[in-house]
């Protein structure tokens, strides 16, 4: 009776020590793994005919850019992207709870600005900068792709509702490469991040904004 005993504790102990293994780090291009608040550049893993990096833009009717959208350029580094997890953690890890943000914004613009998906008046969820309402509350996700030449889909997660969307891009009428939150895994980003130094961000046609928060 005494060794059955010990014997399940070691199981239990064994299985508990190994439970943080079930989450992989993210890695950035060189393979090392993200930093909670680091800033990355997001490339998609295959070029040709997929648009360059990330950046803000105003579309339809916004007199602020707060449209986050997809350059055109397959050579575009985009603007640096803040991922930052509430978790007191140095790296991040597949399936955490994460905000995402430029951190410059337009002058328009409110600050610290993050990523937030905001409900169309047909129900689609288009992601903008902090700013507008309707918003949906939530975390972002980052969720690696089964395939040998890697790389990640982002994912978006309501507050309400137990399923995860893809990130994706769509066109509209002027051709923007809008970011949306949509269930069709064929238009879902699949990414790489590329690892930026704080000097990445300088220019002179955006505000650095103040330190990223995490929602409350």
């Amino acid at each position: 009776m005494k060794f059955t005993t010990f014997f399940s504790l070691f199981l239990l102990c064994a299985f508990t020590w190994n439970l943080p293994l079930a989450i992989a780090d993210v890695v950035d291009t060189e393979g090392k793994p993200l930093r909670n608040g680091g800033l990355y550049g997001l490339r998609p893993v295959i070029i040709t005919g997929n648009g360059g990096g990330v950046e803000y833009a105003a579309t339809g009717n916004e007199t602020c850019p707060l449209s986050v959208v997809q350059n055109p350029n397959p050579f575009s580094m985009g603007f640096p992207v803040q991922i930052s997890s509430p978790l007191r953690i140095l790296y991040l890890g597949e399936g955490d709870n994460l905000d995402f943000g430029f951190i410059a914004v337009p002058l328009c613009a409110p600050t610290p600005s993050l990523w937030t998906p905001v409900k169309g008046e047909e129900g689609e969820l288009s992601v903008k900068l902090t700013g507008y309402d309707n918003t949906v509350s939530g975390w972002f996700k980052i969720q690696s792709v089964p395939y040998d030449i890697g790389g990640y889909n982002i994912l978006f997660c309501p507050n309400y509702i137990s399923s995860c969307g893809y990130v994706g891009v769509m066109f509209d009428a002027a051709r923007n490469r809008h970011l949306v939150v949509t269930q069709i895994a064929s238009t879902a980003l699949w990414v790489r991040f590329e690892t930026l130094s704080p000097a990445s961000s300088a220019t002179d046609l955006h505000e650095p904004s103040l330190l990223l928060k995490s929602h409350a």
